[in-house]
This record gives structure tokens, C-alpha cells and sequence, in this order.
């Protein structure tokens, strides 16, 4: 059995969760923070046996694409009084990071 940890855009959060229980798979999703730019992304734990997960891969594959946004960045001010801002810049976004575990013991109660 793997434990699969999906950290995915919000955007791709909804075609991902159909897709997902269309296929019969069960999840547990948490809200999280990127640091980066710092946006919205869903944090999705999916247990399957071995047998089933190429299966969700080319589900996540399929439903978390990439993508270019304009980012607007964040500065600390350098000294007081005075906010550093550089132009807004393009940024790839979306897709998945994906952390395959192998499982010891599972239970459902």
C-alpha cells in the first residue's frame, strides 16, 4: 500500500476531486499555503494499494496542469518608512508535487 501527498494548485482542486471519486479513489484534502506566492494549494493524502497507484499518477497528471501567471512580489520593507516593490513578473504555476510513502499498517475504524 502507498500513502500518495499531492500538493495542488486551488485552481485544479475541483477537476482533480471529480476525478478522483469517479475513479472510486478516497482522500483526504487539507488546505495549504505556498511560501513562494504565497496562494492558495490543496494538500490531498491518497492511500491506495500499489496495484491502483499508476492509475491515480495519470489521474493527478491529467487534471493538475501547469501554467504561467504574472505574479505580483512581496517585499519587506528595507527600511522603515520606505517598500521596495520590483516589477510584477511571470511565474510557472500549477501541476503537482507529488510524495509517494510506502505504508506499514493501515486500519479503518
Amino acid at each position: 500500500m502507498k500513502l500518495i501527498i499531492a500538493v495542488v494548485q486551488d485552481e485544479d482542486t475541483d477537476v482533480l476531486t471529480d476525478a478522483l471519486v469517479s475513479a472510486g479513489h478516497r482522500f483526504t484534502k487539507i488546505s495549504t499555503t505556498g511560501s513562494f506566492l504565497r496562494t492558495g494549494n490543496t494538500s490531498m493524502m491518497i492511500g491506495v494499494d500499489d496495484a491502483k497507484m499508476p492509475g491515480v499518477m495519470s489521474i493527478l497528471q491529467r487534471c493538475c496542469r501547469r501554467r504561467t501567471q504574472i505574479a505580483v512580489p512581496y517585499s519587506p520593507a528595507l527600511e522603515p518608512g520606505l517598500l521596495y516593490m520590483p516589477e510584477n513578473f511571470e511565474v510557472e504555476v500549477g501541476g503537482a508535487v507529488v510524495f509517494v510513502a510506502n505504508v506499514a499498517r493501515f486500519e479503518r475504524f
